[in-house]
């Protein structure tokens, strides 16, 4: 045995060791009033102090893993500037049954649902303005593309069963030229935000309106109303202060993406020929159209904004022209 040893006679522990009885902790040691520092051992204050920091040691350790996230699992990471539940977040149950153009629905309990009521009226200058009233429903550009929350997305606008543009709000104006002599029907249906159909009972969530374009001056009625008198006939329309001609072909866009100057106030035509259909959408305006596969079709707006806005396609995300409004 050795003064090293614990726990047993001589030892550290033991009779004579250092915590033992003469030891240097013991009774008559050197932590002892008249005790003698005896073996090899460290004094008491520092071997408290490598205790009192290897328990402190621990309870970091322990904080650490409890941090790392609830159960231990680790935290969900998400794209910058969405919230958790933006990322994470669901609603309803997904049926299998879609809307007719591949998006499945989204059923929600009827007690809270979204509602749409679709109203149109003649637009002074051209075509048509539409406007859909909304409950328990949010428009939410931001996140378009991320997962679905009650009471939010967007909706889509559809003219006789055929999208003409997605609707990321209110308002939203339908040109003359994309509507055909005749009498046709308006649909808008609200989605969410990862491209389902919101639905109550099997249904989407949607809303409809008659339109009438007849003699080449539009006239329209308003939802859940009868038939109105037509509007007095408008000036001709005035000719575009500035004409921008451009066409799209296997994905790429001639001439080449540019900067278009315009004065404030100056009306702008957007002509686009693509070889696919695609939805022209300028920014800052809220001004989209329909572009049909191989035909030419024409966007009128007026510059009353200043600043930089793009011109692109939805389908195929090409950026054709920058409108720089001073």
């Amino acid at each position: 045995m050795n003064a090293d040893d614990t726990d047993v006679v001589g030892g550290a522990d033991g009779p004579g060791g250092a915590d033992g009885p003469g030891g240097a902790d013991g009774p008559g040691g050197a932590g002892w009033a008249g005790g003698a520092l005896r073996g090899r051992r460290v004094p008491r204050p520092a071997r408290r102090a490598a205790r009192t920091t290897a328990l402190l040691a621990f309870a970091l350790l322990l904080a650490g893993g409890a941090a790392a996230g609830c159960g231990g699992r680790a935290t969900t990471h998400h794209k910058p500037g969405t919230t958790h539940e933006q990322a994470s977040g669901s609603a309803g149950t997904l049926l299998t049954a879609d809307d007719g153009a591949g998006h499945r629905l989204r059923e929600v309990p009827a007690d809270g649902a979204p509602k749409v009521r679709l109203a149109a009226r003649p637009d002074s200058e051209d075509g048509w303005n539409l406007q859909l009233t909304v409950e328990n429903f949010r428009f939410t550009p931001d996140s378009t593309g991320g997962a679905a929350l009650r009471g939010a997305g967007h909706a889509h606008l559809e003219l006789d069963g055929r999208k003409v543009a997605r609707l990321y709000g209110p308002w939203y104006h339908l040109p003359a030229a994309q509507v055909p002599e005749g009498t046709h029907t308006l649909t808008v249906r609200l989605y969410a935000d990862d491209h389902t159909a919101w639905a109550v009972a099997g249904k989407p969530v949607e809303a409809t309106a008659p339109l009438t374009a007849a003699g080449g001056v539009p006239g329209s009625h308003a939802h859940d109303a009868t038939a109105s008198p037509q509007p007095p006939p408008q000036p001709s329309e005035q000719p575009a202060d500035r004409t921008v001609t451009v066409t799209v072909r296997g994905g790429k866009v001639s001439p080449a993406p540019a900067r278009t100057e315009v004065k404030r106030g100056e009306r702008v035509a957007l002509r686009v020929t693509s070889d696919r259909a695609d939805t022209l959408h300028v920014h800052g305006y809220d001004k989209e159209l329909a572009l049909p596969a191989g035909q030419e079709a024409t966007l009128v707006l007026t510059a009353d904004r200043t600043g930089l806005f793009e011109v692109e396609t939805h389908e195929s995300g090409l950026v054709l022209t920058q409108l720089l409004v001073r």
